[in-house]
């Protein structure tokens, strides 16, 4: 049983947990941005709905990994030979099932603890969770539902939270708009993530005809599109900051996180297109993950500037020592 738990918390690969708690927590943000705003300071949501909230965002990724490594087993086989199950210490279907039941009692929680509404987001997330595996086979259409998987949570942490009057988004356009743009933007930093990722399951994901953006592509051409795919987050980030689309124009803690993010973007899709294969390559997912769980972080200094340095300062640390203990590069 020990070793059953060893292996199923390192299948979970708590490094990721930040992109999804992260994500989540931008929703989060911006219900109290909408709360306070329209003069609610009375009735908040309580302290533990948020822990609640927070603890079923962090878990989210490692729960559902175990169902993407089961369903990437073929691939898996080969860029990543050392995974507890692709080696047997961790069983599949035990697994499976375990991640089934956890899902089942966060479904139980939502519905008891927070707002049901939430559940569609939820059973959403893993819905896309499903049709990744089969969607990252067919180009660029994976990463558009991963990022589309990721944002699932950014609504979750949103609805899970309270209730917002309708009538409040038909009445302020801004507030509309400006959630929208953040919306993209969770797409956009995680699609761009895991198009990244692809990099060191090359080899694999040829063998098992996963076409993926870089086995379409090839190595040579991929790391191309590296470089310049990099600068996508900075130029939305500029655009949306033109244009007012989201309102940041006074907040110079947010203009800063920007800034850092869009130079940690550039240094990734540097950092693959000089290393492109090779034991590099899967060190350069740190840097990549930290760009997109701090570009997350980020978003929420349109809402709460100070709480959007904080957790961008936890990130940058947590992901780079959570990822440092995973130091197999074929695991």
């Amino acid at each position: 049983m020990i070793n059953f738990v060893k292996a199923y918390i390192k299948s979970m690969r708590l490094y990721y947990a930040f992109v999804t708690g992260i994500a989540g927590w931008v929703g989060v943000s911006y219900f109290d941005y909408i709360f306070m705003t329209t003069g609610q300071q009375n009735g908040a949501p309580s302290l533990s709905r948020k822990v609640i909230i927070l603890v079923l965002l962090f878990l989210s990724w490692g729960v559902n990994q175990i169902i993407n490594d089961f369903l990437g087993l073929k691939e898996d086989r080969i860029n990543a030979p050392h995974r507890p199950m692709v080696t047997g210490e961790l069983d599949p279907k035990k697994a499976l099932l375990v991640s089934g039941v956890l899902l089942l009692i966060d479904m139980i929680v939502i519905i008891l603890y927070l707002e049901p509404i939430s559940l569609i987001p939820a059973v959403l997330g893993i819905l896309l969770n499903v049709l990744y595996e089969h969607a990252k086979g067919h180009g660029i259409l994976g990463n558009i539902v991963f990022g589309l998987m990721i944002s699932m949570c950014t609504v979750f942490g949103f609805l899970a939270k309270g209730n917002i009057d309708t009538k409040y988004f038909t009445s302020n356009n801004n507030a509309l708009i400006n959630g929208i743009a953040v919306f993209i933007m969770i797409c956009v930093l995680n699609g761009l993530m895991t198009f990244y990722t692809y990099f060191k399951d090359y080899n694999g994901d040829k063998e098992a005809d996963k076409n993926t953006v870089v086995v379409k592509l090839g190595v040579e051409k991929s790391r191309f599109v590296a470089l310049w795919a990099s600068i996508i987050p900075g130029i939305l980030f500029f655009i949306f900051y033109l244009t007012n689309i989201i309102d940041s124009r006074s907040n110079y803690k947010f203009i800063v996180l920007a800034s850092l993010v869009a130079f940690l973007e550039l240094w990734t899709g540097y950092l693959y297109y000089r290393n492109p294969t090779g034991e590099k390559t899967y060190y350069s997912l740190k840097v990549n993950f930290r760009a997109c769980a701090c570009g997350q972080a980020a978003l929420i200094a349109l809402f709460d500037a100070d709480l959007a340095m904080v957790l961008f300062i936890i990130s940058y640390i947590f992901i780079g020592f959570l990822f440092d203990l995973h130091s197999n590069t074929k695991a």
